[in-house]
């Protein structure tokens, strides 16, 4: 195993502005620049999963409001919104359905109402309103200042029982409920109020780290963002363990060894991804999905932008089983199931890039030949019951796999990545969408069972997904594609029906790119480090190193890549959005 140089917190640097570190620093700042008159107020507004607490005791302390009014005083009752919610949260253990809620319709006209006359009641001194939507209780407000919280963050504060769901009081409540509820119903609320309040904020706050809060002003917001777009970056990883997880990760990407195992890591998922940006001395993070909302033509190109909206199409993750077990044995449902059952216009078309293989290594793929669908899903059903174990063999094809294959899964296929592999996942976004078959009988890290969706399962599978039909169009679809001296590419994938198409390139050479006006996602599979490029030097040369996935915007436009050691052997795989049938999946 090669010593790691994976970067877990790559940043991008900004200059000309600065970033103030500290609650004292933040405090004195925002008293120096609150317009001097006889009275003030200060409007911070909150993401879900920002403690409040902290910042409302930080701000009592150091400003000493006349009034601090939070915005949770104005929201519906828990009866009510639960109510509202139910419908979209579903009974469903794992799946909900999209709603279109803003953060309006989780709050009490009455008590808005209240609240606003309260705020107009105070005549002299400052007043601070906080929470959820503090820009619509105060709308004049002197200062509006924006606390954002990333995705991940977020679950791990599910996790720790330390937040709840919007509106509410349920931070005791089950990660995965608190997660579909977050997913379905919160995040699509707070992200509209976020886009449409975007233009009036004045600060942005980062409190990712509990205690060690940071603030830049909208115009430092607006350089780190207009940089990003411009130029190749990454996103922050962060990783996961699970039942089935692995010991690669541990060592490619330098993670803590006293880890039982790293069964994800999420290299390219800007919908819970971080970016982080340099300003000195400072590093200031932000939701990576900011950067969609706000440059979505620049980062994806008008044509990605038309179909999908403000959504990131494209997923890099990893799934590490080396010395670990299979995955669940599951399927993805199609376009038209995924739109009907969950409001999702497209679905997890996939595929599996094997970064590192072992000799036996295999994956689960397809149906084997003449198999009678009854008795599979009668067994898939004993097996939940707990009868007996599930005979995968019997019923599902079992591939051999070595590295550098690259196998096809189009939604509708029954898979399964096997034990002692590493599989570089390439995907359509709506990950949340996986339907679980069987899993082994094992139990979750929690010790509970792991959710089976087989009802969902059963309506989804492509029963005419059988050996030969997987051998012909699933299996290593490798086509030569061009080549000149010192590179050559291939086409990989995916299947012919889906949106994404992958390219690798072999090179020890300079390999010349062009984004075409659509986003492009790669990852280094080969080679210890390459340097990125722009042939006009419109960016900075940037440094990739192996298993790194990175993103070139489609403004970027042309671009090369090269190894960091001249003639040093590389490889990437590069994937992006195929026009030709984009209005199939136009949202």
């Amino acid at each position: 195993m090669k010593t790691s140089n994976f970067e877990k917190f790559p940043a991008l640097t900004i200059k000309g502005h600065v970033c103030i570190s500290g609650w004292t620093a933040i405090c004195a700042f925002i008293t120096s620049h609150v317009e001097q008159k006889n009275k003030s107020i200060i409007a911070i507004d909150t993401y879900q999963g920002v403690y409040a607490n902290e910042i409302e005791k930080q701000l009592q302390a150091a400003l000493a409001p006349v009034k601090l009014l939070p915005v949770a005083k104005t929201f519906l009752s828990a009866e009510q919104i639960n109510t509202m919610v139910q419908p979209f949260v579903t009974d469903d253990p794992v799946f909900g359905y999209v709603s279109a809620f803003t953060v309006k319709d989780f709050l009490d006209p009455q008590k808005v109402q209240d609240l606003q006359n309260e705020l107009s009641a105070v005549t002299n001194g400052l007043v601070v309103v906080i929470g959820p939507g503090a820009s619509l209780i105060a709308p004049d407000a002197d200062l509006l200042i924006y606390a954002d919280m990333p995705r991940w963050e977020i679950q791990q504060r599910f996790r720790a029982n330390t937040v709840s769901n919007l509106g509410i009081e349920n931070q005791n409540d089950k990660f995965s409920y608190q997660y579909k509820r977050a997913f379905f119903v919160d995040w699509k609320a707070l992200d509209r109020h976020k886009k449409e309040s975007w233009s009036s904020i004045d600060y942005f706050l980062d409190t990712t780290v509990p205690n060690q809060p940071k603030m830049i002003s909208s115009a430092a917001a607006k350089q780190a963002l207009d940089t990003a777009v411009s130029r190749p970056f990454r996103v922050v990883p962060f990783f996961d363990p699970g039942p089935w997880g692995g010991q690669w990760l541990k060592e490619v990407c330098d993670l803590d060894r006293t880890k039982s195992n790293y069964a994800w890591g999420f290299d390219c998922v800007p919908e819970e991804n971080s970016l982080l940006f340099r300003f000195e001395d400072q590093v200031f993070e932000m939701p990576a999905i900011n950067l969609v909302f706000i440059h979505p033509e620049a980062l994806l190109g008008e044509k990605v932008f038309d179909a999908f909206g403000d959504e990131f199409p494209i997923r890099f993750d990893f799934l590490d089983t080396m010395e670990g077990g299979n995955l669940s044995l599951q399927v993805h449902p199609l376009k038209a199931y995924a739109k009907e059952h969950f409001g999702i216009a497209y679905t997890q078309d996939e595929s599996y890039y094997f970064m590192e293989a072992r000799d036996h290594a295999f994956v689960y793929l397809g149906l084997k030949e003449g198999i009678e669908p009854e008795k599979m899903l009668e067994g898939l059903q004993q097996a939940q019951e707990g009868d007996q174990p599930f005979d995968a063999e019997r019923f599902v094809e079992k591939w051999p796999v070595k590295k550098h294959d690259h196998i096809l899964i189009p939604a509708g296929t029954v898979h399964c990545s096997g034990a002692d592999s590493v599989v570089l996942e390439i995907s359509a976004t709506p990950f949340n969408f996986t339907f679980k078959l069987w899993d082994w009988g094992r139990m979750g890290l929690d010790g509970k069972p792991r959710p089976i969706s087989l009802e969902h399962g059963r309506n989804v599978i492509q029963w005419d997904r059988t050996t030969d039909w997987v051998k012909d169009h699933l299996i290593n679809q490798v086509v030569p594609i061009a080549a000149a001296e010192g590179w050559k590419e291939e086409r990989t994938g995916l299947h012919e029906g889906l949106f994404i198409e992958t390219r690798r390139h072999w090179f020890t050479g300079t390999v010349p790119h062009n984004t075409n006006g659509i986003v492009n996602v790669l990852n280094l599979i080969e080679g210890d480090a390459a340097l990125v490029e722009s042939p006009t030097a419109a960016f900075e040369p940037y440094i990739v190193h192996y298993a790194e996935t990175f993103i070139v915007p489609a403004a970027v436009g042309a671009y090369t890549i090269r190894p960091y050691v001249s003639g040093k052997p590389c490889a990437t795989i590069k994937a992006y959005v195929r026009t030709e049938n984009l209005m199939n999946y136009k949202l």
